[in-house]
């Protein structure tokens, strides 16, 4: 979903990054040893049930994925917290 929405803001002109989506983003994640999780059906299934403490869209499959896979999420905004889950930053 990160990706997702990096793209998205990449192509809407709110992010800058120093090279082409398709050559900065996969080196950056091989050299911050960053695994992309994918995105299952069971995941999306989930979201029907989620309560609505965030209502982005991409932020509310990153919890759920955060919750599914018991892994912290890395972000600032506080309202991930409403969810039980661990949030690092």
């Amino acid at each position: 979903m990160s990706l997702w929405e990096i793209a998205i803001k990449v192509s809407i002109g709110k992010l800058e990054i120093p090279a082409p989506f398709e050559i900065f983003i996969p080196a950056q994640l091989k050299q911050n040893q960053i695994e992309v999780l994918p995105i299952t059906i069971l995941h999306l299934a989930k979201v029907t049930s989620l309560p609505f403490h965030h209502k982005d869209p991409f932020d509310r499959l990153i919890a759920i994925q955060s919750m599914d896979l018991e892994v912290p999420i890395v972000s600032s905004d506080k309202v991930f917290d409403s969810y039980g889950i661990e949030r690092i930053w």
